[in-house]
């Protein structure tokens, strides 16, 4: 003990304290406690101000922060430490770096170091090479324990006998093997989980389903009485981990993650929890025990999963998204291969259109292609039926059973809750009736325990209650021959106004992979890729400048310019209006309607005089021109005596001037009402006095 010396003395005593884990910390105390005797020894061996630092409790010491051991290097380097105090050089440091610093620290101030074997002086060589060897022997032992644990884990885990806990909805078995739970409600609950995703596609719509008809799934709680299940509200986390925990199809897998060792100001840092894909995993045995789904089902779910997911790369086709768009996710550039977006404009942001973008944000060079969404959706739709159609029968029938199947999840959900709830009342009430009176501690708690349950009982009898009375809304007669109708005329489904477009979307998504586009001069090119792996090659022509769906009718155009010729735009609005023609997206005419058509076409406007000009005169001028009625010209005209033109019904009639002047037109006008109205020979005039 010579090597203390009271300039040692006049100095703090610092004693280490640390384990490794959070698990030790909370079953081995003994370690715990014989570290904390050391203040008691350093009191005894002189010093009278002892300061532990306990900061580490539950942190590793292989090269992670310690906030303890920072502190302890502080108070060295300021020189107010007489002696470090550690049961052994694995509680200070197992890593060789932490260890020969501390070192150098002690030896530059004069510090000691003290463990249960003895005092050490960092600046005599004898006792600097004992504690280098020390450490090295530390940081050996820690690199032994991991790599014996590491080929222990491997080995067992290649048996597929390696689980650290067992998801929810399986349970030990004999031989430390999993089966299913025995529960039939946290059977089901998993098994709906499944169910709602084959027929939702989408994580996210299951979650909300379940939040809609609030039904609860089965978690797992660990604590003091061991695995505990309890039923929450689901969470979004909760369904995803469901879906992509490949137990659930009867597989065993084992380094679905992985941790990787980064420095992180100056210290290393390990990030844990890192995918790997699963072709990277460790150990994977098909058909270990059994499952809720195939491991078919589960490879196609985390293809839908990863088809869903927005923002992870060109290769996804992403979410279907709320647009009017079909095609979304699904088609490619032909020319450059990148995923081609969806753009909305217009009034109502109706008005579609697929674009590349991708050179155009990475490069900041034109885009590649662009064209309007409607003809591409509507071929690749038709060809999408004319396959389906055979299959069409078979969609109807899955569909009443789905129907019916519906109706009960909620129902078998309700029971099942209800059977365990009263199990839980009636093993409270067991409690209840074995307790002594007398004791009123306890008998007040498990009467509280028991009102509790009997609570939870009459809540979800009456939640059941309400469910049964509601009408059940079972397939009519007339409803399931309307559904099985629909099944033989696909199209007419698919049109139906109850088809909504996230329907459409997601059928188009089942049957076809990726559509890829090549624009032509003329015409589209698609290579559709279905999901089987055939391919088929469909032509859509493009529009025409200025051709699109609200474009007006061709014999309406004409209409129009021609009526240009004779009369202003607002008496063209009357004619068209009159004749029951309409724009192209539906309207009836006004004379705003008129004009833009005319300026859109380049038509000129009607002048005043334009017709006196050309030497043509109407219905009325003419009459006055002559001296008779409106009536009698029109006559005459009727009869072929004098030439004349009409557009349409309603349009004004068209007669030349000079046409007035002629012999047979000035005989009629002369001969006045003798002259039979109509060539009919039955028709006889009547003589007025």
């Amino acid at each position: 003990m010579s090597k203390i010396t009271a300039e040692h003395l006049s100095r703090s005593a610092y004693v280490y304290i640390r384990q490794s884990t959070a698990d030790q910390l909370q079953h081995n105390h003994e370690s715990r406690r014989r570290q904390y005797a050391l203040a008691e020894r350093a009191r005894g061996l002189g010093w009278t101000d002892v300061v532990v630092i306990d900061d580490d409790l539950g942190v590793s010491g292989s090269g992670v922060a310690r906030p303890g051991f920072e502190r302890l290097l502080a108070a060295i380097c300021r020189g107010t430490v007489g002696a470090v105090m550690s049961v052994e050089a694995s509680r200070l440091a197992r890593n060789g770096r932490d260890w020969h610093t501390l070192l150098d620290f002690c030896a530059l101030v004069g510090c000691l170091i003290l463990d249960e074997d003895g005092v050490y002086d960092p600046r005599s060589p004898n006792d600097r090479l004992l504690l280098g060897m020390k450490g090295t022997l530390s940081e050996m032992e820690l690199s032994m324990l991991r790599q014996r644990s590491l080929e222990a884990i491997k080995l067992k885990a290649a048996r597929g006998d390696f689980h650290t806990m067992v998801a929810i909805g399986f349970v030990r078995g004999p031989g430390d093997r999993i089966e299913t739970d025995p529960d039939r409600r946290i059977r089901e609950a998993i098994g709906l989980v499944f169910q709602k995703f084959a027929e939702l596609h989408s994580a996210r719509q299951v979650l909300l389903w379940l939040r809609q008809e609030s039904i609860a799934l089965p978690s797992a709680s660990h604590g003091p009485g061991g695995r505990v299940v309890v039923w929450k509200p689901p969470i979004y986390n909760t369904v995803l981990r469901i879906l992509e925990n490949p137990v659930y199809a009867g597989a065993y897998a084992f380094g679905r993650t992985c941790s990787r060792v980064r420095v992180q100001e100056g210290r290393k840092e390990v990030v844990r929890g890192i995918r790997r894909a699963p072709e990277d995993w460790q150990v994977l045995l098909i058909g270990h025990h059994e499952g809720y789904i195939t491991w078919e089902t589960y490879e196609h779910n985390q293809q839908v999963i990863a088809d869903n997911a927005n923002m992870k790369g060109e290769m996804a086709r992403g979410s279907l998204g709320r647009g009017e768009a079909l095609l979304v996710g699904l088609l490619r550039c032909g020319h450059c291969g990148r995923k081609l977006h969806v753009a909305y404009g217009g009034i109502g942001a109706r008005v579609s259109r697929y674009h590349c973008r991708g050179a155009f944000i990475n490069h900041g060079v034109a885009r590649c292609i662009s064209f309007g969404a409607l003809r591409v959706d509507q071929s690749v739709a038709a060809e999408v039926l004319r396959v389906l159609q055979p299959l069409g029968l078979e969609a109807s029938l899955q569909a009443i059973d789905r129907c019916a199947d519906e109706e009960d999840a909620k129902r078998r959900h309700l029971q099942l809750a209800l059977e365990q709830a009263r199990f839980e009342a009636s093993r409270a009430r067991r409690q209840y009736d074995t307790v002594d009176p007398e004791n009123r501690l306890v008998a007040a708690e498990l009467e509280r325990r028991w009102n509790a349950c009997l609570g939870v009982v009459a809540g979800i009898e009456q939640e059941l209650a309400a469910v049964a009375s509601k009408p059940v809304s079972a397939l009519s007669d007339s409803d399931r021959a309307r559904l099985l109708d629909l099944g033989t005329d696909i199209e007419r489904a698919w049109n139906h106004p109850a088809a909504s477009p996230e329907t459409r979307k997601r059928l188009l998504r089942t049957v076809l992979k990726e559509i890829v586009v090549s624009v032509g001069e003329n015409e589209l090119d698609l290579k559709v890729h279905w999901q089987g792996g055939d391919h088929t090659s469909l032509r859509v022509p493009k529009n025409r400048i200025g051709k699109h769906r609200w474009t007006t009718d061709a014999d309406t155009g004409e209409l129009l310019g021609a009526l240009a010729r004779l009369m202003p735009d607002k008496s063209i609005a009357a004619v068209l209006n009159r004749l029951g023609r309409h724009t192209g997206r539906g309207y009836t005419w006004t004379e705003g309607n008129v004009r833009s058509f005319r300026t859109g076409h380049h038509i000129p406007v009607y002048r005043e005089g334009e017709r006196t000009e050309r030497g043509e005169c109407t219905l009325e001028e003419a009459a006055m021109e002559l001296g008779v009625s409106r009536m009698t010209v029109l006559r005459i005209i009727r009869r072929g005596i004098l030439p004349a033109e009409q557009l349409c019904k309603a349009a004004p009639w068209v007669i030349r001037r000079g046409d007035l002047g002629l012999d047979v037109v000035k005989m009629a006008v002369r001969a006045g009402p003798g002259l039979p109205p109509t060539t009919d020979e039955k028709q006889i005039n009547i003589a007025f006095q």
